[in-house]
């Protein structure tokens, strides 16, 4: 897959955003030391980035942004676990727009993107890799969790589909994501 440097600098720029959004911009709740919960933005760039650039982008733009915001504010030991949490967060939306490719026109779609993708990293992953990771009970962390995907899935879609029409980038999502 060759990327543009237009997809490059864009790809950059939700990087850093996420970033910030996660590192600095969060609410974070402690359990036993232990970074248990972090409700934020941080996973909008990332979700952004496989709707418009693809898995394969989105999947970069998830793992760099977990791994140069570890390096840059690190909260405990690094764990790889979560590195791929982020990636999957970038990927799973960029193959949900492959298998629709027009779905990213409808704030309706992009809802059931955000819902499957939080759904699958943020409420069943992180908890599980909480639990292994750290003896964090996963009853202690789901309810939040359960709580934080009710508001992703009605906030992010009005400001992703804001953004990708106030970008312009809604055309650029149909040319730059491969078909089946």
């Amino acid at each position: 897959m060759k990327l543009t440097t237009r997809q490059l600098v864009f790809m950059a720029l939700l990087t850093s955003i996420s970033i910030i959004l996660s590192r600095i911009a969060s609410l974070r709740i402690s359990f036993a030391g232990v970074e248990g919960i972090r409700i934020g933005l941080g996973d909008l760039p990332i979700i952004l980035a496989g709707i418009t650039f693809g898995p394969f982008s989105g999947g970069m733009v998830g793992a760099l942004s977990d791994v140069v915001g570890y390096f840059i504010n690190p909260m405990g030991a690094y764990m790889p676990h979560f590195t791929i949490v982020k990636a999957l967060s970038g990927i799973i939306p960029g193959i949900m727009i492959m298998l629709n490719n027009k779905g990213y026109k409808r704030p309706f779609y992009i809802g059931w993107i955000v819902f499957v993708t939080q759904l699958i990293t943020s409420t069943v992953l992180t908890p599980y890799f909480l639990q292994i990771l750290f003896g964090i009970p996963a009853k202690l962390t789901i309810l939040p969790r359960i709580v934080a995907l009710v508001l992703y899935t009605v906030a992010f879609p009005l400001i992703i589909h804001t953004l990708l029409i106030r970008l312009g980038l809604m055309n650029f999502c149909r040319d730059s994501i491969p078909t089946k």
